[in-house]
């Protein structure tokens, strides 16, 4: 599929599963070279990131099979290489998840430089220095390698609360010989996940969900049985999607721990939702209204690490607020080229200051107008789907590879939902 079109000015309504948390999918699926016995994931999103890692894990010497619609089972009985094809690690930038695992089973990793979203500068820098407190020495000679006849253990701060960083260093302890203590340490929900996992495959980890994890290194790790847990992007797109177009909407699976961080965000825009069970309702006819700070000051949402809110969700409730009534502040702190894609809002119509790349001053609500896209990324390109879905007249959104990277079956789970919406 090479894009999407779509007719604007139709709510959706209906009844929608989360799939599963693609940033939980892929580290979990490098963590099955640690181990010779088969591991069986379930909840497995069908996207296209997950598909180049498997196709990763295949070429380094996995075998995968596919035991049912987004259930797999992993064995690596033995590692038959640890160069990772060029053409696949540009594909993905969790490529360099497999340095990780790589050292713990095979001693030895060469990784070609990650791909991944041009949202700005994403450091590798603290992954290197995490893998080197663990004994891993790296050069670059156009890829990188990696290479630790033995991991120890070892006292490591962060120099940043990196996630991959962070799951590159636990994949690595947990056949590493003595205690590693990992500060600064990511802990948002899919760290939380890939942890659980490898627990459940024989791991000892402490302080999970906690910015200081303690790991004592096991000789080996066994197979198991695991479940993704519900991706929280998707969710918090969908809400956005639902608020946006007037629409009401059930999500079935999220945790609510999981949308706090959002909650409180989407709730400066003065949108609700309501927990029934396992599912959230966002129900229709919301207010939309910018709820001002104290004093009528004009509100920000910032993004930040876990417990903050999600970087990934800044494209999201940037497009929501132009159909709110009120001026709100968009801070993105985390990378300078994410805010870019504002650009093409503001060509639909939207009243948006672009400050600097990292902020933006939204005032609505605004009518935008059918237009014709491109995506530049995973998230921007879902906040141009909404935009489109909102706009009058007809739209037409291209290079949705980039969003199929993150969203399993949009057009057909969309369509379901009442959303007039094609692809071609």
């Amino acid at each position: 599929m090479n894009r999407y079109l779509i007719e604007g000015g139709y709510p959706i309504q209906g009844t929608i599963k989360a799939s599963g948390n693609k940033n939980a999918a892929l580290p979990c699926i490098a963590a099955c070279l640690l181990t010779d016995e088969p591991v069986t994931l379930s909840n497995i999103p069908d996207i296209e990131d997950v598909q180049v890692m498997l196709a990763i894990y295949r070429a380094l010497g996995g075998t995968v099979q596919a035991l049912s619609a987004n259930t797999y089972r992993l064995h690596t009985a033995n590692i038959l290489t640890a160069e990772i094809p060029l053409a696949y690690a540009c594909a993905v930038r969790a490529s360099i998840l497999f340095a990780g695992p790589l050292l713990a089973r095979a001693g030895t990793a060469v990784l070609p430089p990650p791909g991944g979203d041009v949202i700005g500068r994403r450091r590798l820098d603290t992954h290197f220095l995490a893998l080197n407190e663990l004994g891993a020495q790296v050069v670059s000679n156009g890829a990188f390698v990696f290479t630790a006849p033995a991991l120890r253990g070892a006292d490591i701060f962060l120099d940043e609360a990196s996630v991959t960083a962070t799951e590159n260093a636990v994949m690595a302890a947990v056949l590493a010989k003595g205690k590693t203590i990992l500060t600064n340490a990511a802990s948002e929900p899919h760290v939380q996940d890939l942890c659980a996992m490898l627990e459940r495959m024989g791991a000892c980890i402490r302080g999970i969900g906690s910015n200081i994890l303690t790991i004592e290194g096991v000789k080996r790790l066994s197979g198991c049985d695991f479940e993704i847990g519900a991706d929280f992007m998707e969710v918090g797109s969908f809400i956005g999607l639902a608020a946006a177009t007037r629409g009401e909407l059930c999500i079935q699976g999220p945790l609510p721990r999981d949308l706090r961080p959002a909650k409180i965000a989407f709730g400066k825009l003065g949108i609700v939702w309501e927990h029934e069970g396992a599912a959230v309702h966002i129900p229709k006819n919301q207010s939309l209204t910018v709820n001002c700070d104290l004093g009528g000051m004009i509100p920000k949402i910032d993004d930040a690490p876990w417990p903050g809110f999600p970087p990934d969700l800044t494209s999201i409730v940037t497009v929501t607020a132009t159909q709110v009534t009120g001026t709100v502040l968009i801070h993105e702190k985390m990378f300078e080229s994410r805010m870019f894609f504002v650009d093409k809002l503001i060509a639909m119509g939207a009243r948006i200051v672009l400050c600097d790349p990292h902020r933006a001053v939204v005032s609505g609500p605004t009518s935008l107008a059918g237009a014709e896209l491109h995506s530049p990324d995973v998230r921007a390109g879902m906040a141009m789907v909404i935009a489109a879905m909102c706009a009058e007249g007809k739209s037409v959104i291209h290079n949705v590879y980039q969003i199929e990277r993150g969203y399993e079956q949009l057009v057909s789970r969309l369509s379901a939902l009442g959303a007039r919406i094609t692809g071609a």
